[in-house]
């Protein structure tokens, strides 16, 4: 299962982030190619690698789900209009639950 996403240009660095299958967390690929739950970790994938990379995730649905790209800097940091749903899928709801009546 896929969202649809607006697809980055081939040249463009990416991340890819995902949903954990066990804790339902959101993880971020890393440059050596395992998940980390961190954002800043997130390694930068350009052209084929990132291809490859994608189609790994894709296939790996028993330990992530929903893996997709994202806009990176050429050093992993967040960028685009990724920025701010990816600050929020990393630090949780931007309400308070005790504030819901």
């Amino acid at each position: 299962m896929s969202s649809v996403r607006p697809k980055l240009k081939f040249d463009v660095p990416k991340g890819i982030t995902a949903w954990d299958a066990a804790t339902g967390r959101p993880v971020w690929l890393t440059r050596s190619g395992t998940w980390s739950e961190d954002p800043s970790q997130v390694g930068a994938f350009i052209g084929e690698a990132a291809e490859a990379r994608l189609a790994e995730a894709l296939r790996a649905e028993h330990v992530v789900t929903d893996p997709y790209f994202m806009e990176v800097t050429e050093d992993g940091a967040i960028t685009g209009r990724e920025t701010l749903r990816e600050g929020i899928r990393a630090r949780g709801p931007t309400i308070g639950y005790g504030l819901m009546a």
